[in-house]
């Protein structure tokens, strides 16, 4: 099978592809493919508190969550901003969880700084469990397991990363930076407010931002899809300005060659930037296509009244 690594970046040292990125696009948005994420660090909490200490640290409802259902979750800054994310599913005892490259360290630390009197234990299990996508969703899995539940038809990252770009799902610490707030990166949907936030449950550490906001309806910034110029054989870098008539209006994040879209990627941009302004990043002419709609307000306060 043709592997070609990841180099450079966050995702360095799994495949970025297998010599047909573009099918593997589509064989993974069709559930067929496996993707090795085996580069990201893996960590168990276990314990009898494992999931009313996590429901009353995150942003995310963790209480009742039910074995095999994978859930994401923010640590917040007091004044809302993400600090932390880490994803996983609880298996009945043990909570596994995943989080991003080059962050383990950070967000354990802060973790074990919260343990006070609550029965729980927190471990790194990166050396022995991996992350993988198989079977259209996120699991993590035994090492020495690893390539059998890979199997046969596989995607990189590539395909991954355009699949997410496409809907619209953020990447924490490359689609956001150290002010963003999530509001500003999804849209509410009943008691959720994208994959990380539940609306609707107990205090936490930065929900007042998080409430304000949904009630006011003003997200400073508001995450864009951006339909990139194709022609330019290229794509912008992370943190790259996002120009509008010369002028900087928000940041870049993530983007890739989707099989149907061509060249998109995913940005931070003022909220006050005309959906139908023509934008540009290094050069290269951008459309955008609205993912959190800079009006959201009149969405969430009639069903406030």
């Amino acid at each position: 099978m043709t592997r070609v690594l990841n180099e450079t970046g966050p995702d360095a040292g799994v495949a970025w592809h297998h010599g047909d990125p573009l099918r593997e696009q589509r064989r993974l948005e069709a559930g067929e493919a496996t993707v090795d994420l085996s580069h990201r660090p893996v960590f168990t909490v276990s314990g009898p508190d494992r999931l009313t200490w996590l429901h009353a640290l995150t942003s995310q409802a963790f209480e009742g969550l039910a074995p095999g259902q994978h859930t994401t979750a923010f640590i917040l800054d007091p004044n809302g901003r993400i600090e932390h994310v880490f994803g996983g599913v609880d298996d009945g005892e043990t909570f596994w969880a995943h989080t991003e490259p080059g962050h383990l360290d950070g967000l354990l630390a802060w973790l074990r700084r919260m343990v006070f009197a609550s029965r729980v234990e927190l471990e790194d299990r990166s050396a022995t469990h991996a992350m993988v996508i198989a079977a259209g969703g996120p699991r993590v899995v035994a090492r020495d397991e690893l390539d059998a539940v890979l199997g046969d038809v596989r995607a990189g990252t590539w395909a991954s990363e355009a699949v997410r770009i496409a809907a619209g799902q953020p990447r924490v610490f490359l689609d956001t930076d150290e002010k963003t707030i999530p509001n500003e990166v999804a849209m509410p949907e009943g008691d959720r407010l994208g994959a990380g936030v539940h609306l609707h449950k107990g205090c936490y550490r930065g929900q007042e931002t998080v409430a304000r906001v949904h009630t006011l309806g003003r997200p400073p910034r508001r995450l864009t899809l951006l339909l990139l110029d194709g022609s330019e054989e290229r794509l912008p870098e992370v943190g790259a300005d996002v120009l509008a008539d010369g002028r900087v209006v928000g940041r870049m994040g993530t983007s890739a060659i989707h099989h149907e879209l061509g060249a998109i990627g995913l940005a931070l941009v003022k909220r006050n930037t005309p959906v139908d302004l023509p934008l540009e990043v290094e050069g290269i002419a951008a459309a955008q296509e609205v993912l959190v709609d800079p009006e959201v307000g009149l969405h969430v306060r009639p069903r406030l009244r």
